[in-house]
């Protein structure tokens, strides 16, 4: 495993994150895993170096943070573990303030978090989306006292746009808060429209970026028609929301696709080492419901681009619609 600095936190990570979204209850989403099944997947993980874990407390309702909690505490690396979570999506059908990121939410679900997790501090915890409702001055200073009682040790944010973070960013300077230390926003091989403003903005403030959807919800691991064949593919709609087959994602996946094959190693591989070879991403968040896939991920390390390839790969790319927080 490769260890990176997490922007200016002073953690080090490792170079991939393992994503908890598939680890949970069925009865949320039909893929995702059970707690066995899940803690499998996160064993394997501590033994393949991976120190990073990223869950959200809407996984399953909170079944994911439980799980990956119970899982560091069998495994007895809690000390070792660098865990994130999220807040902003409504908890509680019947509690319009399970959601948002007022002060109120923010502290009730974050209590809820540490419980779930069984820790006393979070290490990185984040805004899940832009919340309009809420003025993010009020929004600052709750995650600032988060961090002032010791309930959490950094913050992040997800996907927004550049200007929202801007703002957030000088707010919290202006009123001398701790500041958001992290992006985890939507890039891969075929949505690249971070690159624009986003990553060119993190770049300048040194804030660690952590990219979602890393292999665009599958369609960058397989040839494009055979994306259906999965059980992920047949009931997954949000990959149908996203626009990874308009502006060259077909192409792009056939280049995926010919370098895999030209190289001996998956398509996910060459997507991954992709995403590894940009100076402006620390650590890509992986999401797998096998241990086989995980061992694949972390092979891709391993994986050397040449220039040549990098620019083969990115030829094809047209802009596309913004894509994973409007």
């Amino acid at each position: 495993m490769e260890y990176t600095t997490l922007g200016t936190t002073g953690m080090e990570v490792s170079r991939l994150c393992l994503g908890c979204m598939s680890f949970g209850s069925s009865d949320w989403r039909e893929w995702v895993l059970e707690d066995e099944e899940s803690k499998e997947i996160i064993e394997r993980a501590i033994d393949l170096g991976i120190n990073f874990f990223d869950t959200a407390n809407m996984y399953s309702r909170g079944e994911s943070e439980r799980i990956l909690g119970d899982a560091l505490a069998e495994f007895d690396y809690q000390q070792e573990a660098v865990v994130a979570t999220k807040v902003y999506h409504p908890m509680r059908d019947d509690d319009p303030n399970s959601g948002g990121l007022s002060r109120k939410t923010i502290e009730q679900e974050l209590a809820a978090s540490r419980e779930r997790l069984g820790v006393d501090t979070i290490d990185l915890y984040q805004i899940h989306r832009w919340d309009d409702e809420t003025p993010i001055e009020t929004t600052m200073r709750a995650l600032d006292d988060a961090v002032r009682r010791g309930h959490v040790r950094y913050v992040g944010a997800s996907s927004m746009w550049a200007h929202q973070f801007a703002d957030a960013l000088h707010t919290s300077d202006q009123l001398a808060l701790n500041q958001f230390v992290t992006m985890q926003n939507h890039y891969n091989l075929v949505y690249r429209e971070e690159e624009r403003e986003m990553l060119p903005l993190c770049a300048k403030e040194d804030i660690g970026v952590l990219p979602w959807s890393p292999l665009a919800r599958g369609y960058l691991t397989r040839p494009h028609e055979d994306i259906d064949a999965t059980t992920r593919g047949e009931a997954e709609e949000h990959m149908y929301n996203h626009p990874y087959r308009e502006g060259g994602g077909r192409e792009i996946n056939e280049r995926v696709a010919e370098l895999a094959a030209e190289k001996g190693v998956t398509m996910a591989q060459i997507s991954l080492a992709w995403l590894l070879h940009k100076d402006w991403v620390d650590a890509p968040i992986i999401g797998t419901t096998s241990v086989e896939h995980l061992e694949q991920a972390v092979e891709a390390l391993d994986i050397s681009l040449s220039a040549s390839d990098m620019a083969y790969l990115e030829e094809p790319y047209e802009p596309v619609s913004v894509s994973g927080h409007t």
